[in-house]
């Protein structure tokens, strides 16, 4: 387990590393001139963002004072998903430099050589003259190098000399350090820079738009999808039913009680009959972070809110928080069922207690209910979706994938989970996979918005 750990380790150093040499080559040693001021400012970023990223990584599991999380939480995550999309612009922006300099470099060429667009447009001058300045007098006498003109006041004309054309000018000699189509070693080196500073630019203009608004999509808080689930077991009287679920909240160094109380008001604002919250509450300790919990004590639904652990409460003291969130009003399901409505409520335990002997029970559960009701089960990670079809459950409601969070991460989750994202049906038993409502590490979501999903529970026999 520990030479896993280490390797593991050292390959996200090692991609850290090499994603940082890259950026720094393309953004400050291609754009900037050597011993610049620019240079060396670009150096020391290059250095101080990724101690940064790995303080903010590694500060929550080093016992880091939770003040000091704060410090380096919001600089050293929101660098990480900027180091991301710059990376991925700047890969794409390797297809575009080519074809830049290519474009480039055959304008230079063409006004060097004069062979513009416009000027093989314009007509030739002919010998001796333009063609606007009209038709010379024809000559009527003289031979080769005389012409002819009118004499004044009379019909005689007077010949006259040509003048001799200007001999023409001998071929320059080229120039030391010029390349065919008349560009120069400097030329190249200025355009090279160009190209690199135009992609540099837009690279960084995309990855930082990216982030922002991906950043704005958290802070505004989770928005609020509605799924019809139909159960056949379902009792007529229970048609109609509301559970809002509520996941990956995540509340740590960055995401506090403010959030808290956006995911609040919310909840309360579509009036649910019953509150689902599947895990991952928290990135921290009861003391550090129990203030920024309490707005949770003002949910309001008809039938209670409940609550199952996930991986990160192992984290962070899962004992602890199960007994804090029941003093703010939340009832833990700890491999537990109630009968609500017409239907069984159960929840276990996430899969990572089972380093703590506080793994899922199925069977304690499950094992003894009465399978001619529905039951619906939270359970925070999707994986456990074929247990849940053994133990005969109806519904499972699952978080934990965060529907990738920043794109293309869902590619990534789907390797790892059965569903990423929404309703899907294995063999008898349906299961829905909430986004969120908050994120773990960068403040960010790109391709996956943060949810609070009301699930209505439809009886087939309404």
């Amino acid at each position: 387990m520990v030479v896993v750990f280490v390797f593991i380790a050292l390959s996200v150093i090692a991609l850290l590393a090499g994603a940082h040499w890259y950026v720094w080559r393309r953004l400050v040693r291609d754009t900037t001139a050597g011993g610049s001021v620019l240079r060396r400012a670009g150096t020391v970023a290059a250095v101080l963002l990724p101690l940064l990223a790995v303080g903010a990584l590694v500060s929550a599991r080093t016992g880091t004072p939770f003040w000091a999380q704060q410090v380096l939480a919001w600089p050293g995550y929101m660098w990480l998903a900027v180091l991301m999309y710059l990376v991925m612009a700047l890969v794409v922006g390797e297809a575009v430099r080519p074809v830049l300099r290519w474009w480039l470099g055959r304008r230079d060429a063409e006004e060097a050589t004069g062979a513009s667009p416009l000027a093989s447009a314009l007509p030739p001058a002919s010998a001796g003259g333009s063609a606007a300045s009209g038709p010379r007098t024809s000559r009527t006498r003289g031979g080769a190098g005389t012409s002819t003109a009118p004499a004044a006041g009379g019909t005689d004309t007077v010949t006259q000399p040509e003048a001799p054309a200007p001999p023409e000018p001998a071929p320059a000699a080229p120039i030391a350090g010029t390349r065919p189509g008349g560009s120069t070693a400097s030329g190249d080196l200025s355009r090279r820079m160009f190209v690199s500073r135009v992609v540099g630019a837009g690279a960084a203009v995309a990855a930082l738009g990216t982030v922002g608004y991906g950043t704005y999509g958290v802070l505004r808080g989770p928005r609020v999808k509605r799924v019809s689930v139909p159960l056949a077991k379902l009792p007529r009287g229970a048609h109609g039913f509301r559970v809002a679920v509520v996941s990956d909240v995540h509340l740590g160094p960055i995401l506090g009680r403010a959030h808290t109380q956006r995911i609040v008001d919310t909840i309360n604002s579509v009036q649910p009959d019953l509150v689902a919250v599947v895990g991952d509450l928290v990135d921290g300790s009861v003391a550090d972070l129990g203030h920024a919990a309490e707005p949770l004590a003002r949910i309001r639904a008809r039938h209670g809110a409940f609550f199952v652990t996930g991986n990160h409460e192992y984290f962070s003291g899962a004992e602890q928080w199960v007994d804090h969130v029941r003093e703010l009003g939340l009832r833990p399901l700890e491999n537990d069922r109630v009968e609500i409505a017409g239907f069984d409520l159960a929840g276990v335990n996430d899969l990572a207690g089972e380093s703590e002997g506080q793994g899922p029970d199925f069977v304690r559960a499950l094992g003894d209910r009465d399978r001619t009701r529905a039951a619906v089960l939270l359970a925070h990670q999707p994986v456990v979706i074929h247990d849940a079809v053994r133990h005969g459950v109806d519904l499972q409601l699952s978080g934990h994938t965060h529907g990738g969070q920043l794109w293309p991460g869902n590619l990534l989750a789907a390797q790892a989970n059965p569903t990423v994202a929404g309703l899907e049906r294995y063999g008898d038993t349906q299961l829905y996979v909430s986004r969120g409502a908050g994120a773990w590490g960068p403040p960010v979501r790109v391709g996956a918005e943060s949810d609070i999903t009301v699930v209505e529970l439809a009886s087939r026999q309404a």
